[in-house]
């Protein structure tokens, strides 16, 4: 830890004014050991199994979101209160696995064909059972064009039978391969063995919808006094840019098991005020940690602090469909540009890595290909990006001239600050314009390409290397940098029919490769899950996913 501390501080000494001053007010160095920092709030003991008279947990929500429609949603803040509105067929395990969700057992005998047993005691918020024709309901209707679900290429990714045909509009929704075989009994059949299809059913999108409340409020049935749902806590309050309210669900499976009555998610967009907050003990458990702060937060207040290795990547999109950035020489040499080392370990400084693949390093099945790029030096790196800039025809008097587009967030702008630095200090001719956009507009941007480059991250829906690679296949849902290129998709599809791990990694390898040579994006570091929770919060387990459920927390007395 300490040589490549003192490494990054000489390399800080050429960085320029600009780029240190910016890194002054960062992460301020590498991530101690919260275990040997002095905590000045002592700790008072807890007794973990005393529960507290409220069991009301408050949490930083992220954002506004963009809907509690499961088969319409795209972002992390909707997915993490979706999670305790629905319920989906297996849920996430803190070892990255699976658990028994509505479903309470699961059986295949070839990885082509699926049956899942749902609870007979497993309910709607309203009383209604749940049963295997709600599955089938709800996973037509998110691939039913009709719906425009921008995760409808989810289940055809799964292989789900027809599914793509589906989403084209070639074949009915009725025609999907999923069937009730009885009232508890859903029958899913995939158009080749999938054998790790099981993991792909804790996203929120596969969760079942009412139908009843579906067809009668249409696009309403979202909002309080109509929702209906399956999880551990149903919606009663949803004040726009202010909170969202649920209790806990009486007629839930498990409801005897759930500790919380009540949890309120406040939509705070700004770290910083997430924190202050938090600070003043008015939020039990934060939606993330303002970068600025981070080693004060280590020292004052200890394993508050809450870091977990995340199947998750930070990158910049590049609109490949237009000049300049149709033109992969470009591309590399603003990525080549980025110094991911400072940007993980300096301008971040909570433990995220430097990123030179999509896909993290604790991806289950997944080994990093040596790529060239990857085993230079950040000077050689330099070097080459303004060769391609000239070879591309940009110079003093032709200088590269872009936007990059982020959502409003304190971190993702001292993100596009640190970059831009870069970009101007190393390469000299390049004039970028900074635009920043809520979280609504900029996903609707995105959804465009109606940018230049773009902030972006991506989540792992599941643990394994398909969940990072889909995202960049030509009809992938959210390949919003519009790249394409067909052996690309080629090694993708030979993938999603090896079965031997082995030689299915060796694909994910070529894949990466040729994302280097292409650069369609540029990957800047490996997420860590962050959050601020309060030790009278029992029950947080954090995943390789950041798959947290309020059904499994509580409050303790303090």
């Amino acid at each position: 830890m300490l040589p490549h501390l003192q490494l990054k501080r000489s390399r800080l000494w050429h960085t320029g004014p600009l780029l240190a001053a910016l890194l002054a007010l960062g992460g301020c160095g590498a991530p101690s050991d919260s275990g040997t920092e002095t905590n000045k709030q002592a700790a008072v003991k807890l007794d973990p199994t005393k529960l507290a008279a409220d069991q009301t947990l408050v949490r930083g929500g992220g954002s506004e979101p963009e809907t509690l429609d499961p088969h319409k949603i795209s972002g992390t803040p909707e997915s993490a209160i979706l999670r305790d509105l629905m319920e989906t067929l297996v849920i996430a395990s803190a070892d990255g696995g699976v658990r028994p969700g509505v479903a309470e057992s699961w059986e295949t005998t070839d990885n082509q064909h699926y049956f899942f047993k749902i609870r007979e005691d497993a309910k709607w918020s309203n009383g209604d059972p749940v049963t295997a024709e709600d599955f089938v309901y709800s996973w037509q209707r998110i691939l039913d064009p009709k719906t425009a679900s921008k995760y409808a290429w989810y289940l055809a990714a799964g292989k789900v039978k027809n599914a793509q045909d589906i989403t084209e509009g070639k074949q009915p929704p009725e025609s999907l391969g999923v069937e009730a075989v009885d009232a508890n009994t859903l029958k899913v059949s995939l158009e080749a063995p999938v054998p790790y299809f099981v993991s792909m059913l804790v996203h929120a999108s596969t969760s079942p919808v009412h139908k009843g409340t579906v067809e009668q409020y249409g696009d309403q049935w979202t909002r309080v006094g109509n929702f209906v749902g399956n999880g551990a806590f149903r919606l009663t309050e949803w004040v726009v840019n202010e909170r969202i309210e649920y209790v806990k669900n009486e007629h839930y499976w498990d409801a005897d098991n759930v500790k919380l009555q009540k949890v309120r998610s406040l939509p705070i967009q700004s770290p910083n005020a997430e924190l202050k907050r938090y600070e003043a003990g008015e939020i039990d458990f934060t939606f993330d940690v303002p970068i600025e702060h981070i080693n004060r937060l280590r020292k004052e207040r200890g394993d508050e602090v809450r870091s977990a290795p995340y199947i998750g990547t930070y990158y910049y999109e590049f609109n490949t469909t237009q000049p300049p950035f149709n033109d992969s020489r470009v591309r590399r040499a603003l990525a080549y540009a980025i110094d991911r080392e400072i940007m993980a370990n300096k301008v971040m400084g909570r433990g995220e890595k430097p990123s030179f693949h999509l896909t993290p390093g604790i991806v289950t099945g997944f080994d990093a290909p040596p790529t060239a790029w990857s085993q230079k030096s950040q000077a050689e790196r330099v070097a080459e990006a303004k060769e391609l800039l000239a070879e591309a025809g940009f110079n003093e008097q032709n200088p590269l001239k872009f936007s990059v587009l982020y959502n409003t967030n304190d971190n993702h702008k001292k993100v596009a600050v640190a970059i831009t630095a870069m970009w101007k200090q190393t390469l000299g001719h390049v004039d970028v314009t900074l635009e920043n956009q809520e979280w609504k507009t900029y996903l609707d941007t995105r959804a465009n390409t109606d940018f230049d480059i773009a902030r972006a991250g991506w989540i792992g829906d599941y643990n394994e290397p398909s969940t990072m690679l889909k995202l960049l296949l030509t009809d992938g849902g959210s390949n919003y940098s519009k790249y394409s290129n067909p052996k690309y998709d080629e090694l993708f599809a030979k993938s999603a029919k090896e079965l031997d791990v082995n030689k299915r990694a060796q694909y994910y390898a070529q894949a990466e490769e040729l994302l280097a040579q292409d650069m369609p994006i540029a990957p800047i570091y490996q997420y860590v899950t962050q959050h601020m929770v309060k030790r009278h919060v029992g029950g947080y387990a954090p995943d390789p996913l950041d798959n947290y459920y309020s059904k499994d927390m509580w409050i303790i007395e303090h």
